[in-house]
Order: C-alpha cells, then sequence, then structure tokens
C-alpha cells in the first residue's frame, strides 16, 4: 500500500531515478497507464525497474467513464494486464468524459443528474469487476454546468454511493471550481464524502483572471491550495497525497521542495490531533 507524498512521473524523470535513485522525500508515483501501455523496449525496461522498486499509483485519462458511448472493455482489460504486471493496486480516473464519437483529448463535464449519476455508477461497477480493484474517482474540474439537476457534491457524493466505490479528492480541482463557479471551498470540502478518500491530489494552475482559473498543473501549488490541503486532512484524515505537475518542470529538487511541504502539513495536523 502507499502512504506519505507521491510525484506523477513524467518520461523526462525516468533517467535521472534509475541511475541517482528516487529522492527520499517521494514515497510513491504515479503515471497514466495510456501513456506507457505502449514505449519502447528500452524504456519499458526502465519503468518496469523502477516499479519493482518503487510503490506506484495509476491515474487514467480516457476511460470516459462518463461517456454515452458503450464501455471500452478491450482497453479496460488492457489495464488490467498493466496493473497486474506490475503490481499496482490503485487505479483512479476522473469524473468525467472524453470520447463521444471520437477521442476529444479533454475532459468534459458530466451533467449533474440523476440519470447521469445511475449511467456512470453502473459504469464504475462494471470496471471494478473487470479491472478486480477498486476503481477510484475523482473530483474534476469544470467551466459549464450542462442541465444541471443537483449541485456538484450532491452529484460526487450520489455517484460514490450508488457505485460503491473511493474517492480521489483533489483538493486544487475544488479550489479552481470555487473561484470559477463562486462558492465556498470550505463548504464543499466539508460536505463531500471524505470518508471514501483514497488519496489526495494537489497542484498548481494558471490564474486567467480575477475570477477564473485554468486547471494548469503547470506551476506552483499557491497558499489557498495548501492550505486547502490542510483542512482536508482536518475534515477526513490524513490519507496519501501525491502532487501533480505536468508541464513547465522544474528541476527535481524543486519539485521535492513542495513534496516536503505536503510532508509538513501533514505532520502538522497529525501534531495537532495527537496533542487534542
Amino acid at each position: 500500500m502507499i502512504s506519505g507524498a507521491g510525484l506523477g512521473l513524467k518520461r523526462e524523470m525516468v533517467e535521472e531515478f534509475v541511475t541517482e535513485g528516487l529522492p527520499s522525500s517521494i514515497d510513491f508515483l504515479e503515471v497514466a497507464p495510456e501513456n506507457w501501455l505502449k514505449v519502447p523496449p528500452r524504456l519499458a525496461r526502465k519503468f518496469r525497474s523502477l516499479t519493482e522498486r518503487h510503490p506506484f499509483v495509476c491515474h487514467g485519462l480516457s476511460l470516459s467513464i462518463g461517456a454515452p458511448a458503450p464501455l471500452d472493455v478491450d482497453f479496460v482489460k488492457q489495464v488490467k494486464r498493466f496493473l497486474d504486471t506490475h503490481g499496482i493496486e490503485l487505479y483512479s480516473e476522473h469524473l468525467s468524459y472524453c470520447s463521444g464519437n471520437a477521442h476529444m483529448y479533454d475532459l468534459m463535464p458530466i451533467p449533474f443528474t440523476e440519470e447521469a449519476v445511475d449511467h456512470v455508477a453502473a459504469r464504475i461497477r462494471t470496471v471494478q469487476e473487470i479491472i478486480e480493484r477498486p476503481l477510484i474517482i475523482e473530483n474534476v474540474s469544470y467551466y459549464a454546468e450542462p442541465g444541471a439537476e443537483m449541485d456538484e457534491v450532491t452529484f460526487i457524493n450520489e455517484v460514490l454511493r450508488r457505485a460503491d466505490c473511493q474517492l480521489l479528492l483533489d483538493v486544487n480541482n475544488i479550489y479552481v471550481n470555487s473561484v470559477n463557479h463562486n462558492y465556498d471551498a470550505d463548504a464543499f470540502l466539508a460536505a463531500l464524502d471524505g470518508s471514501r478518500t483514497a488519496y489526495y491530489h494537489v497542484a498548481g494552475h494558471y490564474k486567467e483572471a480575477e475570477d477564473f482559473l485554468v486547471d494548469t498543473h503547470g506551476a506552483e501549488v499557491i497558499d489557498p491550495v495548501w492550505r486547502l490541503l490542510k483542512k482536508a486532512y482536518q475534515l477526513h484524515g490524513i490519507h496519501p497525497t501525491l502532487l501533480e505537475r505536468d508541464f513547465n518542470l522544474p528541476k527535481t529538487s524543486e519539485l521535492v521542495r513542495e513534496i516536503d511541504h505536503i510532508h509538513e502539513i501533514a505532520a502538522e495536523v497529525k501534531g495537532v490531533k495527537q496533542s487534542a
């Protein structure tokens, strides 16, 4: 099982981590299985050497759990083989969809409706049966609410309940949505069914305007998001937490500095609880 603080592994990092080892602050790594299902043999061997030595989780990009089209069962079986090969127990995906008649290479919002809850929950249960593991669902950032019949937090909680699945709680997505949709991030966090949390994501974003943020994973985590992570620990418990950084990659030492801050926040919350 994973614990502590982790980092999303990019191909640019593989050579460094294979030759120099993983920095001690990094307790686990995360990859999108789609990016590693078909790679050159040399890279595949290096990747396997990392999964043999370090804990990994998978965070998918193209399952398209909310799509109206039939579930891609062949793809799900490929993911299961990948998870089995590398001994990875945790597989998460976005509560969104990214395909219609073709793959759209973006995460589209699922309508917050009763019909969508039933549709998504049934697909999650099917995936869980195939992969023989829980499917962990992430709350996503979104920029429109087409056909909404309920609010976002009610929708997420209903999907979790009816699918009986776990939650990947992304605190940056809560913060981004709170600005873009003008709601209270703390109240949203408190209303979320955090008892189902498997692990957390924390990331940076881009400020387009005072009232519009873009979830980019291309910058440092800002103080309000760190504060929200601490609040999540206090409300829903200290769980493994992953730093996402998808582009504008800095030196590893700078990423480690942010990962160290995750450890510091967890230690602070743990210390307060122990002394209470």
